[in-house]
């Protein structure tokens, strides 16, 4: 029933967002044409493709639909903002690059269409969560249950019905051959011998089992005792250390969990990630590089010899090196490719701090994102003797390596930046890297992106 409800309410939330789409452009055409040809108006087809096929693409990498009945007011309003943000820029990128003639609009038709489907939607958001709000239990069809076993899963399920009236579930008790284990909270019913027989004598609707696998007999033993009551049974897995949210995948009857959500598994997610990371390093390259290169390469050579590019061997995607290509900041050392450079560091020469204050010793790396070893977004690529250094260190260092390394990060932009004196500044950057492969979206690289050029223009303190 309640993936009924769920799945009844995101196609009821999809659908009517399409139909204010739709009308908001047939409201824009109202407002600056005759209403009269609409119908026949050819010139409008190629645009009404575009809005509704970039909203698809805008609403899948944000989803916004999904759980529509679980979220708070604020996360589907940020969802919705989100969704309506991407939107704008992609159909901005396209009339950009196509030019807004090839579909004989004017810039004030689009103009109003976008703006009366973010009022339109904005409403409709409105609505949709007063009625949710009025209606919760209704819409629940709150369903009582009972949690075979009382250990840490037990409680942790029965914590989060707890703390989620709205899910539709009720826990009545729980079943279990230890009682003290829930005794102090009063909602002990029985050996697990018994829940069969008050399912049936209570009206039960479901059996959350939480049993540890060495009572598999047990467990099968139940499961159809429930099937021959038409009682739904469930098993949560015993083994669950994360915090975070799960992905579940079947292979034929086997359920796999992973360890956590990588957006960035999803093919259409890494197209938009490439695609992007070719659009703006050509950018870079055509518009920046051309005439950078040339000035700081006779600056550098002037002030020290040796080349102007430095390339190094740094650990990339799944841990494999790749040449890593910088301004040179440095006086030619035999210590680069061991020591990480420091606060007043001797090799540094004044191009170099300057270039290391501004950022701007990494534009080279824009041909790495050209090539595909890096991308503009990632984690940081380390020197390869600093990976095999921390990998032993810390438990999660290598996940990071998931990703292809990044000019810039999330990490980066917190602050865990230049040298890493301690193994404990490394976990704090560790950590940020893996929420960010845990978290990406193209909007928190957009984030990322404009974080960074703003911590440039201000000054970091740990940019030397």
């Amino acid at each position: 029933m309640i993936y009924r409800y769920a799945t009844f309410f995101k196609t009821v939330n999809l659908t009517i967002d399409y139909i204010m789409l739709n009308l908001s452009m047939f409201l824009a055409y109202l407002l600056i044409d005759s209403p009269a040809t609409w119908h026949t108006d050819n010139k409008y087809l190629l645009i009404i493709l575009l809005f509704n096929l970039i909203w698809l693409l805008s609403t899948n990498i944000t989803g916004l639909y999904e759980s529509v009945l679980h979220k708070d007011s604020i996360l589907t309003y940020k969802d919705f903002l989100k969704a309506y943000l991407l939107f704008i820029f992609l159909l901005s990128f396209f009339v950009i690059v196509i030019g807004i003639q090839s579909y004989l609009v004017t810039r004030q038709y689009l103009l109003y269409s976008v703006v009366l489907f973010g009022f339109l939607v904005g409403v409709w958001k409105l609505i949709f969560l007063t009625i949710r709000k009025s209606n919760r239990n209704l819409l629940m069809d709150s369903r009582a249950i009972v949690i075979v076993g009382s250990g840490r899963i037990a409680m942790d399920i029965f914590q989060y019905f707890e703390n989620h009236k709205h899910s539709g579930y009720k826990v009545i008790g729980f079943f279990d051959d230890k009682a003290s284990r829930v005794a102090e909270i009063g909602l002990y019913l029985g050996s697990v011998s018994d829940v069969i027989g008050f399912t049936l004598e209570n009206n039960v609707h479901e059996i959350f089992c939480a049993l540890p696998t060495s009572r598999s007999e047990q467990i099968e033993d139940l499961m159809l005792e429930a099937d021959k009551h038409l009682i739904r049974f469930k098993i949560i897995p015993e083994y669950i250390k994360s915090k975070k949210l799960m992905q579940v995948q079947n292979y034929d009857h086997i359920p796999v969990i992973s360890v956590r959500p990588e957006p960035l598994e999803n093919m259409l997610n890494r197209f938009v990630k490439r695609a992007f990371d070719v659009v703006f390093s050509l950018f870079v390259i055509v518009f920046v590089i051309s005439w950078l290169f040339p000035i700081l390469a006779v600056i550098i050579k002037l002030q020290s010899k040796g080349p102007v590019f430095f390339t190094q061997l740094r650990s990339g995607k799944d841990n494999v090196p790749f040449k890593c290509y910088k301004f040179r900041s440095m006086r030619v050392n035999t210590d680069s490719d061991i020591v990480q450079a420091t606060r007043s560091d001797s090799r540094i020469t004044p191009i170099g701090a300057f270039i290391r204050k501004t950022s701007l010793d990494e534009f080279p790396q824009f041909f790495n994102v050209l090539m595909g070893n890096m991308s503009v977004v990632g984690p940081r690529p380390h020197m390869v003797s600093h990976t095999e250094r921390y990998s032993q260190l810390i438990d999660q260092f290598m996940v990071r390596h998931f990703l292809k390394p990044g000019i810039t990060g999330w990490a980066q932009i917190n602050g865990f930046r230049g040298e890493t004196r301690t193994t404990e500044d490394m976990l704090q950057r560790v950590e940020a890297d893996v929420w960010y492969l845990e978290n990406w979206s193209f909007l928190l690289d957009l984030k990322i992106i404009f974080l960074t050029f703003w911590n440039v223009i201000k000054g970091e303190e740990n940019a030397f």
